[in-house]
Parts: C-alpha cells; sequence; structure tokens
C-alpha cells in the first residue's frame, strides 16, 4: 500500500502564513547504512563533498572531515564512469580510517546507467539519490527511473527521490500551466510549480514503489532556493505522505546570507515538526571550509534543541565596554579547540556535546553568563580590574590573569580539565 495521502481537492499549496494544528511526525523509518532516518529518530544531518569524486584519495578525506565535523550522512557526486569506479575505493579508505559514515551517491541525467556497468559502485553506496526531473525525457523518463530503483532493490539499497525547482519535469509543468489557462484557474506560474514539486514527488514515489521498492527505502525530497516557497511545499507534502523528508534550500548561497536564508525557513518547518534529515548548502568561498555546512546545521538542530552535537559557546557581541578583542580572539579560539576535540571527546565522554561553555566581555553580563555556564569566563571590559573570573558549575572558582596566551592556555586547560572530571568516561575496550 502506498503511503501517499490523496491530495487536497483544490490542488493548492498551503500558503506560508497558515500554521498546521499539530506537528507532524514521519511514521516510516528508513535505514541508511547504520543511521535510521524518520520513524521516530533523531534528525541527521547531511553534507555533500565537493572533490572530484574520480580522485579517490581526495574525496575520502573530504568525507572524514565532515563526518567528524559532525555529518552523519556524506554525499558525493557520481556523474562519469571514472566517478562511479572511484566509489569503492573511496569507502575502502574511510572505513581503514574508522569512519562508518554512510555514503550516498548523487546522481543526475546517466545514473541508471552508471549503477547497472558499475556493481562495485552500486554495492558500496549506502543510498541513492534520483533527481525525477533529469533522469530522462520522454517515454525514456519511467524507464530509466525505473531501472536505478530495481538496482536499488537488487543491492537492498534506499533511495531518495530528490525533486528539484531548478531541473523540474517539465512536461508535467508545462501540462499544468495549460490546465490553469483552460479551466481559467487563475493561479501564479509560483503556485503551480509550486504544486508540479509535490506531484512530482508523489508520483515518482509511487513508481519507485511499483519498480519493486518498499516504503522503508524511500526519502523524498523538494528543494528549492526561496525560503518561502520552501515552507509551502513542504507543508504540503508532509500533509500527503508519511515518507520521511530530506530538508533544505537547494542553493542556499554563501555565508551569512546562505546560513540565514536556512535558518529562516528551517527553522519554521523544523518547529512544525517537519524534516528527518537536513543540509545547508552553503556556497563556500575560494578555498573555504566545506564544514562550515555541517557547523550550520548542527548550531540549527542544536538551537531549537532537537540535538546535542558539541559543547555550545556562549560568547557576546561587544559593546563600547570591551574595546580590547580579546574576549573574541578567545571565544574563537575556544570555539576552534571544541570543534577539534569533539571526535576524541565524543568517543571517550558521555554526554559532553551537552555542556555549555561562555567567554564575556565586561561586567554587565559576565558575571550571570558564566554562573549560568558549566564552565565561563568573564573578561575585563574598559576600565575594569585586569582580571578574569572563571565559574564552573555556578562557583567562582579561580581569577586568571596574564597575557592573552597565558589567558587562553589556562582556560583551554580548565575546559579540558573540567570534561575529563565530570563527563563519565566511555567503555571502548570492547
Amino acid at each position: 500500500m502506498l503511503s501517499c495521502r490523496e491530495p487536497p481537492v483544490s490542488g493548492r499549496v498551503t500558503p506560508v502564513g497558515t500554521m498546521p494544528t499539530t506537528k507532524l511526525h514521519r511514521t516510516i523509518g528508513v535505514r541508511v547504512g547504520h543511521v535510521q532516518v524518520g520513524g521516530g529518530a533523531p534528525i541527521v544531518v547531511q553534507s555533500m563533498t565537493i572533490t572530484d569524486t574520480a580522485d579517490a584519495e581526495a574525496t575520502a578525506n573530504q568525507c572524514v572531515e565532515l563526518s567528524n565535523a559532525g555529518s552523519e550522512l556524506v554525499r558525493v557526486t557520481v556523474n562519469t564512469p571514472e566517478a562511479a569506479a572511484a566509489v569503492p575505493e573511496i569507502k575502502r579508505r574511510m572505513l581503514d580510517r574508522g569512519c562508518r559514515t554512510p555514503l550516498i551517491g548523487d546522481f543526475h541525467y546517466n545514473g541508471h546507467l552508471l549503477l547497472s556497468r558499475y556493481p562495485g559502485c552500486a554495492k558500496a553506496l549506502d543510498k541513492y539519490r534520483i533527481n525525477p526531473g533529469n533522469v530522462g525525457t520522454g517515454s525514456r523518463r519511467d524507464e530509466q527511473f525505473t531501472t536505478i530503483c530495481q538496482v536499488a532493490r537488487d543491492h537492498g539499497k534506499p533511495v531518495r527521490i530528490g525533486v528539484n525547482g531548478g531541473s523540474l519535469n517539465q512536461d508535467l509543468v508545462m501540462a499544468k500551466m495549460q490546465e490553469n489557462t483552460d479551466h481559467r484557474l487563475d493561479r501564479s506560474s509560483s503556485e503551480i510549480v509550486n504544486e508540479c514539486m509535490v506531484l512530482s514527488a508523489l508520483e515518482s514515489t509511487a513508481l519507485a514503489i511499483g519498480a519493486g521498492l518498499s516504503t522503508d527505502q524511500i526519502i523524498i525530497s523538494c528543494k528549492v532556493s526561496s525560503p518561502r516557497d520552501l515552507i509551502s511545499i513542504y507543508r504540503n507534502l508532509a500533509a500527503q505522505t508519511t515518507q520521511p523528508l530530506h530538508l533544505g534550500l537547494t542553493e542556499a548561497g554563501m555565508g551569512l546570507k546562505g546560513q540565514i536564508w536556512s535558518a529562516a525557513a528551517m527553522g519554521i518547518l523544523l518547529e512544525d515538526g517537519i524534516g528527518d534529515t537536513v543540509r545547508v548548502s552553503l556556497t563556500p568561498r575560494p578555498g573555504g571550509d566545506r564544514r562550515d555546512e555541517v557547523y550550520a546545521a548542527c548550531e540549527l538542530l542544536q538551537s531549537l534543541g532537537l540535538r546535542s552535537f558539541a559543547p555550545s559557546i556562549t560568547a557576546c557581541p561587544g559593546c563600547g565596554r570591551t574595546t580590547s578583542t580579546t574576549f573574541q580572539e578567545l571565544a574563537e579560539q575556544i570555539q576552534g579547540h571544541v570543534r577539534e576535540m569533539m571526535p576524541v571527546w565524543k568517543a571517550r565522554y558521555d554526554g559532553v556535546e551537552e555542556m555549555r561553555v561562555a567567554v564575556m566581555g565586561c561586567v554587565v553580563n559576565g558575571p550571570g553568563e558564566s554562573k549560568a555556564a558549566n564552565i565561563g569566563i568573564s573578561l575585563p571590559g574598559t576600565g575594569e580590574e585586569p582580571a578574569c573570573p572563571v565559574y564552573i558549575d555556578g562557583q567562582h572558582t579561580t581569577t586568571l590573569r596574564g597575557s592573552y596566551d597565558e589567558l587562553a592556555g589556562s582556560f583551554r586547560r580548565l575546559v579540558d580539565e573540567y570534561i575529563d572530571a565530570r563527563y563519565e568516561k566511555k567503555d571502548v575496550s570492547g
């Protein structure tokens, strides 16, 4: 039986301002490697490499980096025979380094050929992503889509049916546009495209099930670049299927813009209970750090109280009282230390990701925020005594003085000592 409910009679997408009366929960769970998506499991963070997949060494290295940063699923482009041939080696290199993060293959245009001709690739991947908008044209579309689903069926792999606004099935769009004209429905082009996104996902899900996949092998996404459209589309989609949903803007943009647009859209949907995996698709600066998209996704989930990935750093924004840059430099160094050490701490200690650290810049909020954190330091503002009280579990335990390097080293050691003393060590003997 299909997991798709009948669409609303009007076929219209839910307006952004319309709030659902109850939170929605995906009842179907899909196993991707050792990770469960949906079915009541915690929301999963996903990322994607930016390397040439044919370069197995560089791609495996980035997969491990993304995993260590907190990514729980990593996707790679599989677009050429060379890329498909490299996938088993990428997986082997990841496993040799102790990285069990599931590996996903991203297929466009020629996925039916690559998966059929490179069975080692099909076997090594933990999930296949299919874009129904560019899997083929005309009568070939369903045939080639079905081929990928049958390969997934034969290898026991799940798929993500990933509809994208930029590569939507134009035959479907034109048919809906003509229907709008013929019946004088007076619908905007945006409404029609948004409806087609959902229809493509639901029709493709039915086709995948007809090809032999079960409902617990299918994840769906409908990604666009507009936050308001994303909210409308996913509310409509979530009302019509219980399949797990992958959430994200398809092209969020660079830096601050990308983070804000992603948080604005996904924060609303996640608060509605919509979304089982997330990706913040940031455009990196030349030479930038691909892990930024992982950190952004983790912070988004952590800010909403949905997951905890790493100790949170509370730091004041600065004002005329904080003309010294010491608190900024210390906050940045502690943030970097936490990210560097988190893979080690996560393997060694239970619950360390729940810790709160405060690095404050003056007496106004410094002592209060430091007391509220597990461990916090209040640096002196302009004109204040050159002393830095440190609070541990709400109690003033010591006062640090000295140069920036001395302060940074001493406080970093206090953080390390606190973790070692307060968090239960895991049994890694087995």
